[in-house]
């Protein structure tokens, strides 16, 4: 019978539409096997946010005609959609996928091998049981824990343009996805038994704005500045809040956690709105990347200090110790050691529970590629430790300061699980069943990753 192994890499969206083509592989007739296995299709999900993850993808499709010199190799995703056909082609790849085109990879391929009968393949494996569990609720299985926590992809795109970012041109323009269809997913996946559900986009904050007439021209949807001036005015709801209001009426569903959110959609209202919803797991992921002005402007992100702190402040007026996450960017080109200091310092300020901190990669065909001022990698690894110390020191005192406090575990293996803040709490003494949600209190350290936990009766 034939076989597919898939490897995905990058962020939650591409796990997410990895699921979606493993499960139309599936369905047209595949075995999903191990990516280690032999196998006769291997589809790399690729990733191009920085030369690193470009290297990654050209490892792995190595790797894989290593594998099975015979085998159909496939690369779909960012790193396809940043370079010519012709390039990726000549990498030894006989497919290419761009992120539009993933639905249809069954297709693509049937036509591929129609198109090449002289194909050696379908060599590898023993027939598959119907008796066996489906191959994409495995993935779901492997990835999260047992069938406790999915991702739901609503959004797709970027409009935004930061000076050193790729996604823009490998996501292209910005694309909502159908509302009855992502609810009938998570009411479908509540059936199966997960019950925490990880709401992700690439821009999500831009979900349902390509709906919008833009106020300015009848030829294009409202852009993100748009949708910002006149949502700030209040002459506008998020369109996300409806999406989320309606998720959480859905029977089955626990749990609802969101993916990184744009600084400026957080106001009063957002945080009132959010918060009268139960089901919202207080943790946060605002992606900050400097903690200097003047390196914000550099970046074209579009914010400034003072609101990102405004938006820091309301959801915790309206939350009780929520976690709040960032990504920075570090040795952006020309940040000075003055701009630098202004990070550590506006990071001490805001007392993150994590920054997940990233060297600076230049990309071709980026505003930021051509500046002046590109810092040496020793710089950039100088500056990246002093936040990584930083970082350490939050997240432990954040830990340590949940210690007493009463809690509910989301439990994803026999012992260990998660809070709604997404701390990793352990149960050494009791043992629970994947997907039981427990009500609790942090009772101490376990080790320098994990609290104790103590179930209350």
């Amino acid at each position: 019978m034939k076989t597919a192994a898939l490897h995905n890499l990058g962020c939650k969206v591409n796990a997410y539409e990895m699921d979606i083509m493993q499960k139309a592989l599936s369905e047209d007739g595949y075995k999903i096997v191990p990516f280690d296995e032999k196998a006769d299709i291997y589809v790399i999900n690729t990733c191009s946010v920085t030369n690193i993850a470009d290297r990654k993808s050209r490892q792995m499709l190595h790797k894989a005609r290593q594998k099975n010199p015979n085998a159909i190799v496939i690369a779909a995703g960012c790193y396809v959609n940043t370079r010519q056909k012709e390039d990726v082609l000549n990498e030894g790849v006989d497919i290419v996928i761009g992120n539009k085109e993933k639905a249809e990879i069954a297709t693509i391929t049937d036509k591929y091998i129609s198109d090449h009968p002289d194909i050696n393949n379908y060599d590898s494996i023993e027939d598959f049981s119907e008796n066996e569990s489906s191959p994409i609720k495995k993935r779901h299985s492997e990835i999260e824990g047992n069938h406790t926590r999915a991702f739901i992809k609503i959004q797709d795109g970027c409009e935004m343009y930061c000076s050193y970012c790729i996604i823009p041109y490998a996501r292209e323009e910005i694309r909502s996805r159908d509302e009855k269809e992502a609810l009938d997913e998570i009411e479908s996946l509540s059936h199966e038994g997960y019950s925490e559900f990880v709401i992700t986009g690439i821009h999500l904050s831009s979900y349902g704005i390509d709906r919008l007439p833009s106020p300015s021209s009848s030829e294009r949807h409202m852009n993100f500045a748009e949708f910002i001036s006149e949502y700030h005015s209040g002459r506008l709801k998020a369109p996300l809040i409806d999406f989320l209001k309606k998720t959480a009426e859905i029977e089955g569903v626990k749990r609802i956690r969101l993916g990184s959110l744009e600084p400026r959609i957080v106001t009063e209202d957002f945080a009132r709105e959010l918060s009268a919803i139960p089901k919202i797991c207080p943790h946060f992921h605002l992606s900050l990347q400097s903690g200097s002005d003047t390196v914000l402007k550099r970046m074209n992100r579009h914010y400034s200090l003072a609101e990102y702190s405004q938006g820091v402040d309301i959801l915790r007026k309206y939350f009780d110790h929520p976690a709040i996450t960032t990504d920075i960017i570090v040795g952006f080109p020309a940040e000075t050691d003055e701009e630098f200091d202004e990070t550590v310092r506006f990071v001490e300020d805001i007392n993150f529970y994590e920054t997940h901190i990233f060297k600076y990669s230049r990309r071709h065909g980026t505003p930021a590629d051509r500046m002046s001022g590109q810092l040496t990698d020793a710089e950039k690894h100088k500056r990246s430790l002093v936040l990584q110390d930083l970082n350490s020191k939050h997240k432990s005192e954040f830990m340590d300061n949940a210690i007493g406090r009463e809690v509910e575990v989301l439990f994803e293996e026999d012992s260990s699980g998660y809070s709604k803040e997404y701390i990793r709490v352990c149960s050494p003494d009791k043992a629970y069943a994947p997907g039981t949600i427990v009500k609790g209190v942090i009772s101490g350290r376990y080790d320098d990753e994990q609290m104790l936990f103590r179930e209350t009766l």
